[in-house]
């Protein structure tokens, strides 16, 4: 029993975890019941005083009277140790699939993350659960990325089990006289993990009695496999991968397609999608049909999720219902003079032009312009789009309506809503990081300097 408890040591000081905020993800089963109670022993050791741990139990409601009976056994076993409890009842509309079920209840654990202030969130996958994994994805079709199982630690999330048998936790719990909850869903062979479990590796184990060891083998093998490429490709990465579910297009246009490929695959997961090899390649497929177009195409990823992609960027978006929630939260903000603005999470400032502001501010940008106010009027008003926009083009002497003009320079339609204008009524002066009106254009010098930051 000793060494499962070394394990767990040796994890938080690996980690520098061992004085941290620590949520543990308890379901009342053997794992987390296991890892809980190894942690109420640890922190009565003297390195071990101030670690602080929130046990955080998460009732996807699928299961009636039976899940709420677990739900109490969690939190008189926390409670028991000494430990906070924090649990949330799923509303129940959660879809009864697998992948549904693991997004709702990461959800929840970042909640516990925020409520608490907490440093990390554990969750007690072993080393069976680790050859599961990457059974269940050579099923699926997966690549060498799919092979190398469940991260030790991915972000704010870490599995102290993961160098732990089943078996040794059952005869951990069995030890201590522990009482682990035994849900009934996890003998349903209708999810696949289950299916697995309970019927593809015993098959397996006829053919190879340690068929856990050795696919855990083939998942230390692809992790180190995957490091070589992972230190050729950096580079390229760090070009093309911008930022958390955005792709440079232009970069991206220029790879190779096993590049490509490769690049879908590590974006995919970051993204904590469910995919397989056919996934991947109809993403590529997609992108490849619209890399070269001016105004993109969706593509739907998840429930609340779609790909986006032009020739200039593929990013993820939200699902389209979802699209204009936090804009239609925008009020219109009125200016009745020069001054600053506070509007959204931006910054407007219009103030008179000053001959120093040329060695400021030596031409215009996506977020500043020089202007011609002599024919305006105040007020004028901040706000997002709406219908019967319209606008004078740069160069132009006529209008036109605000969405002809936003396809003629190539606005994706989803980010359309949460640009900010400067508007006179019904008339758009500046769309700010897009163009301005003629009518503010500046003929002889600037009156007024515009910025948005």
């Amino acid at each position: 029993m000793q060494e499962i408890v070394s394990k767990v040591i040796e994890f938080l000081k690996k980690y520098n975890l061992y004085d941290k905020t620590i949520v543990v993800g308890f379901s009342g089963g053997y794992d987390s019941m296991c890892l809980l109670d190894i942690l109420a022993d640890i922190k009565n050791m003297p390195d071990f005083y101030d670690l602080n741990v929130i046990a955080a139990h998460f009732n996807h409601n699928w299961r009636g009277e039976e899940a709420l009976r677990e739900q109490e056994v969690c939190r008189i076993f926390a409670s028991s140790k000494g430990f906070e409890f924090y649990t949330k009842t799923a509303q129940g509309n959660i879809k009864k699939t697998e992948n549904d079920a693991r997004i709702a209840r990461y959800e929840f654990f970042e909640e516990a993350m925020d409520e608490y202030d907490a440093d990390a969130v554990f969750t007690a996958h072993n080393y069976d659960d680790n050859a599961e994994t990457v059974l269940y994805r050579i099923v699926k079709g997966t690549g060498v990325m799919g092979l190398r199982g469940i991260s030790e630690k991915r972000d704010c999330f870490y599995r102290p089990l993961l160098k732990v048998k089943r078996s040794e936790i059952l005869d951990y719990c069995n030890y201590k006289n522990l009482s682990p909850n035994n849900d009934s869903s996890n003998s349903n062979t209708i999810y696949n993990r289950n299916y697995l479990r309970l019927n593809v590796i015993p098959s397996l184990e006829k053919i190879n009695v340690n068929v856990k060891d050795a696919v855990n083998t083939l998942s230390e093998i692809a992790k180190s496999d995957n490091d070589i490429i992972e230190e050729y490709l950096n580079p390229i990465k760090s070009r093309v991968l911008k930022e958390l579910g955005k792709i440079n297009a232009s970069e991206y246009r220029e790879l190779s397609k096993p590049v490509k490929m490769r690049i879908l695959h590590e974006f995919i997961q970051s993204l904590d999608l469910d995919y397989d090899y056919r996934k991947v390649c109809e993403i590529y497929d997609f992108i490849e049909e619209n890399i070269r177009q001016r105004n993109g195409s969706t593509k739907s990823l998840a429930t609340a999720q779609w790909l986006y992609a032009d020739e200039k960027t593929i990013e993820v978006i939200p699902a389209k219902k979802d699209l204009h929630k936090e804009v239609n939260k925008m009020l219109e903000l009125e200016i009745k003079e020069e001054g600053k603005y506070s509007y959204a999470d931006k910054v407007f400032e219009i103030k008179k032009f000053e001959d120093k502001d040329l060695f400021v501010f030596p031409a215009s940008t996506s977020s500043f312009a020089y202007v011609d106010l002599t024919d305006i009027k105040y007020p004028l008003t901040i706000r997002t789009r709406r219908d019967g926009d319209v606008i004078s083009p740069f160069g132009m002497t006529g209008t036109m309506k605000l969405k002809k003009f936003l396809n003629s320079k190539g606005v994706p339609r989803h980010s359309r809503d949460n640009l900010v204008l400067l508007c006179s009524e019904d008339e758009v002066l500046w769309v700010v990081g897009v163009g301005l009106s003629n009518k503010i254009s500046v003929k002889d010098k600037p009156t007024h300097v515009l910025e948005c930051k």
